[in-house]
């Protein structure tokens, strides 16, 4: 995994799952959560779970006798994401790297990613272990940012970084999936088939742009290399940053447009 994507430390999952969960990932949770049950899975594993946004609606949405199992390579966000659930829930957590998944051959009947695919240094290699560790005829279902064009926050984000760091911006960026047919192409050939793809878009309310931007500065390994550099204080960029959102998108709420790629296929 990249080194970015193991820095989820300190307070960085805290404010990941508080600020940006409700705005980012909690809808598009809900909707990946609902496509996965529509099959009555009874063996699920999710991949890159982080703070367990997905995990909590995955368990909500199977049936109560679903094995779900949730691994993340970032032991910190899974120690968040543990706090959602009760002993009753039968949730197993695994710290696993999705490159190189600590599970036996056609362990699972299912396999879910939210949003960690990006993060992945080697994609081909992560659609391989989930076909090695998905059953015959299992489901393949996961999602990607699409192009910054359409998800406006990284672009405002980097304007206001530019601004305190000019030449030499900190950058943690999750947009390198948003090309469809290099993916389908990897999905292919790492052995799945009947490959569906949607574009979900939605526009997202926001009443709190400053909790948001707080998330935006502190819940990433972004806040690491602000740390590391030295010369800024991060609330000065928390303000900075919730100003130009609401700029641009308004505020009483600020509207934020997001869209999402879907991807599901099936193990040959």
């Amino acid at each position: 995994m990249t080194s970015d994507t193991a820095r989820f430390v300190g307070d960085i999952p805290f404010f990941y799952d508080r600020g940006l969960g409700p705005v980012l990932f909690e809808d598009y949770a809900a909707d990946i959560a609902d496509r996965m049950a529509a099959s009555a899975p009874i063996d699920v594993l999710e991949t890159a779970a982080g703070t367990g946004i997905v995990t909590r609606k995955l368990r909500d949405a199977l049936d109560p006798q679903a094995k779900l199992t949730a691994s993340d390579l970032n032991a910190p966000m899974l120690e968040v994401a543990k706090t959602k659930f009760g002993a009753a829930e039968h949730v197993i957590f695994r710290s696993a790297d999705a490159t190189a998944l600590p599970f036996d051959d056609e362990a699972f009947d299912a396999i879910v990613c939210q949003f960690g695919l990006m993060f992945f240094p080697d994609k081909d290699r992560a659609h391989r272990e989930a076909r090695r560790t998905l059953r015959p005829g299992g489901r393949y279902l996961f999602s990607v940012w699409d192009a910054p064009r359409y998800n406006p926050f990284p672009r405002l984000g980097l304007e206001v970084i530019e601004r305190f760091f000019p030449g030499d911006p900190p950058q943690f960026l999750a947009f390198s999936c948003a090309e469809v047919d290099p993916i389908k192409e990897s999905l292919l050939d790492a052995g799945f088939t009947d490959i569906t793809i949607s574009v979900r878009s939605r526009v997202k309310e926001v009443t709190d742009p400053t909790s948001f931007a707080r998330g935006l500065v502190f819940g990433s390994p972004l806040f690491e290399q602000l740390r590391e550099r030295g010369g800024v204080r991060p609330e000065s960029l928390v303000e900075a940053l919730a100003e130009r959102l609401t700029q641009e998108l308004g505020e009483n709420p600020m509207r934020l447009p997001m869209q999402a790629i879907f991807y599901e296929a099936r193990a040959a």
